[in-house]
């Protein structure tokens, strides 16, 4: 019988799978739940040895006899300070030393409770990797679990080997043994060097040969987006490819991704059973929320890094390569172009979409103000280049953009948006104009990035004001806050008209549809710049607009 700790037995049950049958064990009470699961393993054989700074030396003989990598488990307190000397050599002869230490739980470390001390980190900077595994109490601390081991157990065992630090919190009762097999845990797999590693081939020709298969891709470079525009194509037929307008310049309207989602509900026939993710970041929460609840046989994750990026809860393989020689690598695998017919299930959902999407005429609003911007642009054959707020500025560019977005999507919230648009502008003055398309909280927050010498005469701003942060008009349940408007959401009565006024910007306003049309006109045909169109609406109006336009989508196919 095996302990009854989660982590434990999920920390065990992945050793095994990563190929770690030996362990060096050292005595202990804290540690005991663990060394008792690497005794009782078939596949693991146990060597006690008492002294941990001996142990840890031993293990290092042990890896160093077998070209393997080797576990040393030790007890909470100095007895994990103990093996660093012996982990600092393994660190610098690139063995492959799996350190396991068992730890008290975290509201007991610096209360003077016995053998305790701050155990995460103790061994850096001379272990590759160090992480401290929850107490799962829930599947999303399960996960995360799970996820830690694979992430540390990678890091042992790629890129050059080295040890690794796992910290094992282990809460009272500790000796308890009454679970009759160890779990079956996922194994995330890292594949390095894909120029030269046929297994990366091999899971791209299963992947488009499978019979549901995916591609989504996350925010990504307009070099990238370029070079990749005809592999996508390519591959269009053989896989559902998903892309938001942060990873698509193909002058095209945006792909309707939630809408299709709302209307394929929980129909688990769109659900894909092969998937891979390239790319950084994805903008649509529905589009991420759909992919957890899908099952693929295989997950792939594709970065340059090798980092273990484990959106959507699911991940089977980690493919160190780049963006574009990944998409080369499934488009040279595309040997039918016939189109499939989950790839037809799909088209035929978003033509769906898109034709409702054409039919929708909303009320005065942010979504109106964008949607009319964008078909202005279409209209008048505007280029250049699209900055967009990293906000309500953003989900409504990916429903109304013909065009690439740039956001900053990594991790910003209401910073930086306007100064990046800025930077960018003075640096092609001459070669193209440049939109910034921008909530108000995000251009009251940055309005210094026009307090510069070098402000550039091709700037254009379309600023939706609403009085204040829209977005939380639109979360279910935040209404039932008194304190929503004046605090959470920020709000105000300010207006851009005196700032464009102190650094010489050609200022427009409109309050209604009517004016909306006739300032976006003069906006793009000013003729000294930078100039700004402040758009005031109403954040409930918004809120509304927003829950009218999806709520279009809801219907039953039936009726449309």
């Amino acid at each position: 019988m095996y302990s009854n700790k989660e982590n434990v037995n999920i920390l065990t049950a992945l050793l095994v799978k990563f190929g770690i049958s030996k362990a060096v064990v050292c005595p202990g009470s804290r540690n005991s739940p663990i060394v008792h699961n690497l005794c009782t393993c078939p596949d693991i054989e146990c060597f006690p040895v008492t002294d941990e700074r001996s142990a840890g030396f031993v293990a290092l003989g042990m890896s160093l006899a077998d070209n393997e990598p080797v576990a040393l488990c030790v007890t909470s307190g100095s007895a994990l300070l103990n093996v660093a000397p012996a982990v600092a050599e393994a660190f610098y002869q690139k063995r492959p030393l799996v350190i396991i230490s068992g730890d008290r739980p975290a509201q007991w470390i610096n209360q003077q409770d016995g053998q305790t001390l701050q155990q995460h980190g103790a061994l850096e900077p001379n272990v590759r990797k160090s992480v401290t595994l929850p107490e799962p109490h829930n599947e999303e601390e399960r996960w995360f679990c799970n996820r830690l081991v694979n992430e540390a157990l990678n890091a042992a065992l790629s890129q050059g080997v080295g040890p690794v630090h796992i910290n094992v919190p282990i809460s009272e009762p500790l000796f308890k043994y009454d679970v009759p097999n160890l779990p079956n845990e996922r194994q995330i797999i890292l594949h390095e060097s894909v120029s030269d590693n046929a297994v990366s081939y091999e899971l791209a020709a299963e992947l488009l040969q499978s019979e549901r298969p995916m591609i989504v891709l996350g925010q990504m470079t307009p070099e990238v987006v370029g070079e990749t525009m005809e592999a996508l194509e390519v591959l269009k037929s053989t896989a559902v490819v998903i892309q938001e307008k942060l990873a698509d310049d193909s002058i095209s309207p945006a792909l309707p991704i939630e809408e299709a989602l709302i209307r394929i509900g929980n129909d688990e026939s769109y659900r894909p059973d092969h998937l891979i993710y390239i790319g950084g970041t994805l903008v649509s929460k529905r589009l991420k929320l759909f992919l957890r609840k899908c099952q693929p046989q295989i997950s792939i994750v594709v970065n340059e890094s090798g980092t273990c990026c484990d959106t959507f809860m699911h991940l089977t393989d980690i493919i160190q390569c780049s963006q574009a020689e990944m998409i080369g690598i499934l488009a040279n695998e595309v040997d039918d172009m016939r189109e499939k017919p989950f790839v037809t299930q799909w088209n035929n959902v978003f033509n769906e979409a898109y034709a409702i999407r054409k039919k929708i005429q909303p009320r005065f609003s942010q979504l109106l103000a964008v949607k009319t911007f964008h078909e202005t642009i279409r209209k008048e054959g505007i280029d250049g280049e699209f900055f967009y707020g990293n906000s309500s500025a953003i989900r409504l560019g990916n429903i109304f953009s013909d065009q690439y977005i740039y956001v900053n999507r990594g991790v910003n919230g209401i910073e930086g948006s306007l100064s990046t648009a800025v930077g960018y502008a003075i640096a092609h003055q001459e070669e193209e104009d440049v939109y910034c398309v921008i909530g108000d909280l995000s251009f009251f927050y940055d309005q210094n990035a026009l307090w510069n010498q070098c402000l550039s005469p091709n700037l254009g701003i379309l600023l939706l004001n609403n009085g204040g942060g829209g977005i939380f008009h639109q979360l279910h349940g935040l209404g039932s806050s008194p304190f929503r408007d004046d605090i959470i959401a920020a709000h105000h009565n300010t207006s851009a008209e005196a700032i464009c006024q102190t650094h010489d910007i050609e200022y427009m306003a409109a309050r209604n549809a009517e004016e909306l049309s006739e300032r976006l006109k003069d906006f793009f045909n000013a003729e000294e710049g930078p100039v700004l169109l402040e758009v005031f609406t109403n954040p409930e109006e918004d809120a509304q607009a927003m829950e009218d336009y999806y709520k279009a989508f809801s219907y039953t196919r039936e009726n449309n």
